[in-house]
């Protein structure tokens, strides 16, 4: 009951994920851990620890080659932890082909793309129970740009979001101070943002711009944290401390090879879409947003393939892999290898999606955040381009 009672308790911890790489005379290893811990910055180098299975390769591994790294992972790599956890495999069976790696001072991998890296030289390692405690001396360190680390807690992957009251407030975007924030829905961004940007930049020269481009996720994380004034998405799933301002309702439509037998209507049904192999567009909040409208009329979509790249999608759907849901309409109804497009208006009535300007309600904002949501209400205020007209 005991140890029931911890192991439940134990997964309310919510921990950082890491994956401990080794390399040396016995091979490459490596294991995703949760148990990752400083000890001290003031020892002749600063030291860290990590808990590792006895019945892993990779204890085994780090004890005879004397060295390991501790690469932790950022929010967006949880198919990195599932590969070295073997929840999953890459096709070639080698995990390490899952991502770019690097070598440093100890000779073990050092994930490329870490939020940050941890390279060890192995000092003590002692045997508690049914791990090893492996204790190392810092050789060497990467850190990357900032990014949300993965988490882990109650048996399920996460990211942190920095509460709005403990996020500290601040002016941004003054010609002699920090640059002007502004982050875009990964998917829009390409489609509004150049031409905003050019507007501001001509009216504002001045003013030093800095953009980010990611998920829902990255996007309010980066709006609570301060790293954004305002932010270019979707209102879905949004938390309360971020208010939003209306740019417009983006009804959905269908995305079809040109030679689909569906393109030659002018309305498409979700009912003939769903014994079609569907190409998700899986990014938070589209990843559940498009089949949530098939939900609606109680259908269930046939999901085929999933990708986080909107022009992979496209791609994809060119090639007749499948339809796709989208919100946003490029100019070109072209994939990028060539293939002809067509974009359809469903035949049902659903939920649009809600494009805004979402900023911290508490966040302190000078002219050029002001001025820069002013512009974006009064662009697309204006008739909507061809490209963007179901």
């Amino acid at each position: 009951m005991l140890r029931q009672e911890f192991l439940e308790g134990m997964s309310r911890a919510a921990c950082t994920v890491s994956v401990i790489t080794t390399d040396g005379v016995a091979g490459r290893a490596g294991v995703t851990v949760s148990a990752m811990s400083s000890i001290s910055a003031d020892t002749p180098s600063p030291s860290l620890l990590v808990c590792v299975h006895h019945l892993s390769a990779a204890s085994t591994a780090i004890q005879r080659n004397g060295v390991f790294c501790v690469n932790v992972l950022r929010d967006d790599q949880h198919a990195i932890s599932d590969i070295f956890a073997g929840r999953s495999k890459t096709s070639s069976g080698d995990k390490f082909d899952c991502a770019r790696w690097l070598r440093r001072e100890s000779g073990a991998p050092v994930l490329e793309e870490a939020l940050v890296a941890f390279d060890c030289h192995l000092k003590n390692a002692f045997q508690w129970g049914s791990h090893f405690i492996f204790i190392g001396e810092l050789a060497g360190i990467a850190v990357n740009d900032p990014a949300p680390p993965l988490i882990y807690a109650n048996r399920a992957y996460g990211t942190p979001v920095p509460l709005a009251g403990f996020a500290p407030s601040r002016t941004v975007a003054s010609p002699t101070g920090a640059p002007l924030g502004i982050g875009c829905f990964v998917t829009v961004g390409p489609y509004f943002l150049p031409r905003l940007l050019a507007a501001f930049c001509t009216a504002r020269p001045e003013v030093e711009v800095k953009l980010v481009e990611g998920n829902q996720e990255r996007l309010v994380a980066a709006l609570l944290g301060g790293e954004v004034a305002l932010a270019l998405t979707y209102d879905f799933d949004l938390p309360a401390p971020i208010e939003t301002m209306p740019l417009g309702e983006v009804p959905p439509h269908v995305l079809l090879p040109a030679e689909h037998p569906l393109a030659a209507q002018s309305r498409i049904s979700l009912r003939d879409l769903a014994a079609e192999p569907m190409v998700l567009l899986d990014i938070p909040p589209s990843r559940t947003y498009f089949p949530s409208l098939f939900a609606s009329v109680g259908l269930t979509p046939d999901i085929r393939y999933r990708s986080p790249s909107f022009e992979m999608v496209r791609g994809m759907v060119g090639h007749g892999l499948g339809y796709a849901l989208l919100a946003t309409k490029p100019a070109s109804a072209m994939t990028y290898d060539g293939k002809a497009l067509v974009a359809r208006p469903l035949l049902e009535t659903v939920a649009s999606s809600r494009f805004v300007i979402a900023r911290r309600r508490d966040a302190a904002t000078d002219g050029a955040a002001t001025d820069f949501a002013g512009l974006c209400r009064a662009a697309l205020a204006a008739p909507a381009p061809q490209a963007m007209i179901a």
